[in-house]
């Protein structure tokens, strides 16, 4: 497996979770979006996109951090992503896309270095931009946990999910735009039990290879 990935990615965050969770290694390269080195011909002819995160795995290229974690879910099942439960699979699957789907692309480099050519956002502008849609996602996403009576550590249960694989890169991301989410204790109780566990802990940014 080749792992192309950038530290600050959220996208690439939640596979290198996902990955360390299984267990599995893999040979990482770094593809700097600061430095535009996703927008190269070389890396546009394994990703069309141009984005990151991409798992080349003999040949088979794989994009989109959802899609990644489900494929090496089935691939994989030793260490599962998803809760037994049918139903609790799909809600797993609904929370994981509150973040993925509806938060994290509003706040992607891409967007924010939109909003400052075309339309001369400044930092404080783009903080603003980014707390009007990562406040309103994370409120839902501690409803949705707190209406769970497992009594588990994490979203779902006793075992971390894709829903808390997505959590913890937004709620860092949460800080970073500086979006007070202090109220929301579900969320960081099970922040907390996360970065309790190895898998989570060796995936944070500041460990990466490519971290500067």
């Amino acid at each position: 497996m080749i792992f192309h990935g950038y530290f600050r990615s959220s996208a690439a965050w939640r596979c290198r979770i996902a990955l360390n969770l299984k267990g599995l290694s893999y040979e990482f390269r770094g593809v700097h979006l600061q430095k535009n080195e996703h927008r190269s011909d070389a890396y546009r002819t394994l990703n069309p996109q141009a984005l990151v995160p991409s798992l080349d795995v003999d040949g088979l290229v794989l994009t989109q951090s959802l899609a990644i974690m489900e494929w090496l879910d089935e691939t994989y099942p030793e260490v599962p992503l998803l809760p037994a439960e049918k139903d609790l699979r799909a809600q797993a699957r609904a929370f994981a896309q509150i973040i993925a789907s509806d938060i994290h692309p509003l706040q992607n480099l891409r967007v924010l270095n939109h909003l400052q050519a075309s339309y001369g956002v400044d930092q404080a502008g783009k903080e603003a931009w980014c707390a009007t849609w990562i406040r309103p996602g994370l409120e839902a996403c501690e409803e949705i946990a707190r209406r769970q009576k497992h009594g588990g550590a994490f979203t779902f249960g006793d075992t971390p999910s894709v829903a808390d694989i997505c959590l913890v890169p937004q709620l860092a991301s949460a800080d970073r735009f500086k979006v007070d989410i202090a109220d929301l204790g579900r969320l960081k109780e099970i922040h907390a039990a996360c970065n309790a566990l190895p898998a989570f802990a060796e995936a944070e940014p500041a460990r990466q290879p490519d971290f500067s």
